[in-house]
């Protein structure tokens, strides 16, 4: 595997041959559960590497954590990253790349659980990506989840990945530079600003005491929704007790509606990099259109759903 950089943009990919062969779940033209034997499925512990974690409730887990058989990052050569020849960037893709199985029902998915089950999972993410960071190399932990074929999920069990990496994603350093920037400007927090607007915005969606979901005012995604607490903090990590029981209830009325939406999705965590000052934000992008040439090309989206619409949906009112 090896982590390359574009010739001169700002943009990295991870070379990994490896990845392609995935065991998938997904039959060509619909989403269908497999016969094969499920590899999360109790009684299939063996099948998987060996078990980092697990949460257990009455001699059974209710949660478990282990290594990525195929990883996108691995303790494996070199974190340092090098250049040749002016235009060849790389380094090995170092770091952990873990996967957490949030329930052993095969039926289920996060989207299902209730939101005592909800606060446990979220509990397990924050302890795993607390381990992960403690590596010196690991500059960023990236938390996200696949649902459905669209989504990019290879196997129908449940799952949530975290991964750490040797690097900060561009994406990641180019919101905590704007919103520093903004910072150093305005003497505030544009995101603790911005979620003050759109709690009383057209765009709101739902609200709990600490945390505010909205349908950001340009969308990428039909549907796209992120979620904020209203308190500046920089990770989810850094919530406490109190927050994270309320987070856990936002954060399952969100998958409630999801559910109810009907399609693939995904949903990354954004904390910031160590060192940085960016609210930390969960975003959640469904997988209703696809993205083509022009989306592709020019980096730019085209939304058939204004985000005063899908907000609708969101707070119940169609």
């Amino acid at each position: 595997m090896e982590l390359r950089k574009d010739y001169l943009l700002d943009r990295w990919a991870i070379i990994s041959s490896g990845r392609g062969a995935r065991p998938r779940e997904f039959k060509p033209e619909e989403s269908a559960q497999s016969e094969k034997i499920c590899f999360f499925c109790p009684g299939n512990e063996h099948l998987t590497p060996p078990e980092i974690y697990r949460l257990e409730k009455a001699n059974s887990w209710q949660v478990r954590v282990f290594p990525n058989k195929f990883p996108a990052t691995e303790l494996a050569g070199t974190p340092e990253i090098r250049t040749d020849n002016d235009f060849f960037t790389f380094s090995n893709p170092y770091g952990m790349h873990e996967i957490v199985v949030e329930t052993p029902q095969h039926g289920q998915h996060l989207h299902d659980l209730a939101k005592e089950q909800i606060l446990e999972v979220v509990k397990v993410y924050n302890l795993r990506m607390k381990e992960l960071q403690k590596n010196p190399s690991a500059k960023y932990v990236v938390l996200f989840k696949n649902h459905g074929k669209e989504g990019g999920a290879s196997l129908v069990h449940t799952h949530t990945q975290i991964l750490s990496m040797n690097l900060v994603p561009s994406i990641i350093r180019q919101e905590s530079d704007a919103a520093e920037s903004f910072q150093k400007e305005k003497g505030h927090c544009p995101y603790c600003r911005i979620v003050d607007i759109e709690k009383g915005s057209y765009r709101k969606c739902i609200e709990t005491k600490y945390f505010a979901a909205f349908t950001p005012y340009a969308s990428r995604y039909n549907y796209e929704l992120w979620l904020f607490p209203k308190r500046h903090l920089t990770s989810m990590q850094d919530l406490n007790y109190v927050e994270l029981q309320d987070f856990a209830d936002i954060f399952q009325k969100v998958l409630a509606k999801l559910k109810e939406l009907g399609h693939p999705y995904n949903f990354y965590l954004h904390n910031a990099p160590p060192g940085r000052n960016l609210h930390f934000h969960l975003e959640f992008t469904p997988r209703i259109a696809r993205l083509a040439g022009f989306e592709i090309g020019t980096e730019a989206y085209i939304n058939t759903v204004p985000p005063e619409e899908a907000a609708k949906f969101f707070r119940g009112e169609i």
